[in-house]
């Protein structure tokens, strides 16, 4: 299969569908279905899984998986790179603010790299959120040791064989982008269009995006200790920290059901 998408979905019942149908009728010339787009509910509150259900009958190239508890972003979206089968995947987001239109480029670079982000042009995100997002970059820069023009945005790309190189670890807390950094020596940015948001509001808060940037130093473990680093000692400091108030022991990808 020439390309998978994963989605992680929380609380977007509302957007799933007119999502499928621009995604679909971005793709549909170019790959005659031979794509697939999984569908990763992450314990939503709202009717998701149900709509998923319905969509997955609707579209034979759709799959569902329905978690049997709350594991956030980056790890639904490792459940989905565990089933994913396509020689390319895609990661995006669930509430359109990722263009369907630019899906076909990213798939397009990587015949030339490991890995491809993208940059968001005219964001549409808060300000506070934009200063986080900024800072995380920053930091993640040092801990990772990545270029800083490498933005680690949510919506990106991968060649199939990266998965592959860290699919069967397990990680205690997966933090996708170090990950994908860990293994992928050749990476690159698009600009993409950042949409408004369909329906609702973000799931994401400041709480969250601290927790998640938590979960970013965490997977620092995959990575030398650079002693040279001041940035680098820091984040170990807090690391160590944290761990004291840190009640999350493992996630549980326990699966409750599949639409495949």
């Amino acid at each position: 299969m020439k390309l998978s998408i994963i989605i992680p979905v929380y609380n977007s019942s509302k957007i799933l569908e007119k999502l499928i149908t621009e995604i679909n009728s971005n793709l549909s010339n170019k790959f005659e279905k031979d794509y697939e787009i999984i569908l990763v509910n992450d314990s939503s509150k709202d009717n998701s899984w149900a709509v998923i259900k319905k969509i997955s009958r609707e579209f034979d190239f759709v799959k569902g998986i329905d978690l049997n508890n709350n594991v956030g972003q980056h790890g639904a979206v490792f459940v989905g790179l565990k089933h994913s089968i396509g020689n390319k995947i895609i990661i995006m987001d669930d509430d359109l603010q990722h263009p369907p239109k630019s899906l076909i480029a990213i798939y397009e670079q990587l015949d030339l790299y490991d890995a491809c982000y993208t940059l968001y042009l005219k964001r549409k995100h808060v300000y506070w959120k934009i200063l986080v997002s900024t800072l995380n970059n920053f930091f993640s820069s040092f801990i990772f040791d990545k270029p800083f023009k490498i933005y680690t945005s949510s919506m990106k790309g991968i060649r199939s064989d990266i998965k592959d190189r860290f699919i069967d670890h397990n990680p205690k807390i997966p933090f996708i982008d170090s990950l994908i950094l860990k293994e992928a020596k050749n990476i690159t940015n698009i600009r993409v269009n950042h949409q408004e948001r369909f329906e609702g509001k973000s799931n994401y808060d400041i709480k969250k995006l601290f927790v998640l940037w938590f979960d970013m130093i965490e997977n620092y473990h995959f990575y030398p200790f650079r002693f040279g680093s001041l940035i680098g000692l820091f984040s170990f400091c807090i690391v160590k920290f944290l761990r004291i108030f840190n009640s999350k022991k493992s996630f549980s990808f326990k699966i409750k059901e599949k639409t495949f």
